[in-house]
């Protein structure tokens, strides 16, 4: 199963729940005793000690498109770094917005924004999103009037993560990691085109085939869907 999965480093419950999916029924401690005795784990190291917490509230929502989170990232291509902004939905994890550019500035952070407005309002239009809370950093790209300006069009609320506090934009840094464990950082992309290509590939399979451990292992389109079907027969 490890051997022809097409996710790499997944700990030992996700090997269970992949297994459980393939009708193999066993016990995560035994799958984890089995992980070790393989030296198929991932190593591990402990963190450093850290100071008080700005937050310590919870950043998750309990309906899809209640809180979607920003955020970006770079890698390095062939025609020099590119910027990568995504978009995630903080009750699915769901990703709703991914762009690689090679100039990371304020207009082509919205290009995410729009593509997640697109995605689930249908289109883009004055006040098209409104009651969504836009999750962001303090970060220049985002703090900018113009893109102030743009997500009020959309009827997007600005919700600004905490000074020091990168936890609270943490459904986007988790993805983020994700998508570099997963992608940036096994391959190497000649070309922006090439990685943009390759992030709407990448954007597909997590959103039917990555599994959340908090969802009970369900990928997150199958968390949005069993939503919207329990709203559809209210």
């Amino acid at each position: 199963m490890l051997a022809t999965s097409e996710w790499v480093g997944e700990g030992h419950r996700k090997a269970w729940a992949r297994l459980r999916a393939e009708g193999v029924r066993t016990s995560k401690p035994r799958v984890l005793r089995l992980l070790r005795e393989a030296n198929l784990l991932t190593p591990t190291r402990t963190g450093a000690p850290h100071g008080p917490r700005a937050h310590d509230g919870k950043i998750t929502t309990e309906r899809p498109d209640e809180m979607w989170g920003t955020d970006g990232t770079t890698t390095m291509t062939g025609e020099g770094q590119a910027t990568i902004f995504v978009v995630v939905d903080h009750c699915p994890s769901e990703c709703l917005g991914l762009h690689a550019t090679a100039r990371g500035n304020r207009f082509e952070a919205l290009e995410p924004v729009r593509q997640a407005v697109t995605e689930v309002f249908g289109g883009v239009d004055e006040k098209i999103a409104a009651g969504v809370l836009l999750r962001h950093d303090h970060g220049s790209v985002y703090t900018s009037e113009d893109f102030q300006r743009e997500i009020r069009f959309l009827g997007l609320e600005s919700s600004s993560a905490f000074v020091r506090a990168p936890e609270g934009n943490g459904c986007a840094e988790r993805f983020i990691r994700t998508l570099k464990e997963q992608l940036l950082w096994l391959r190497f992309f000649p070309a922006v085109a090439e990685l943009n290509a390759a992030l709407a590939d990448f954007r597909g399979r997590y959103n039917h085939r990555w599994r959340l451990e908090r969802h009970d292992y369900r990928a997150p389109a199958e968390v949005r869907a069993a939503f919207m079907a329990l709203e559809t027969a209210a």
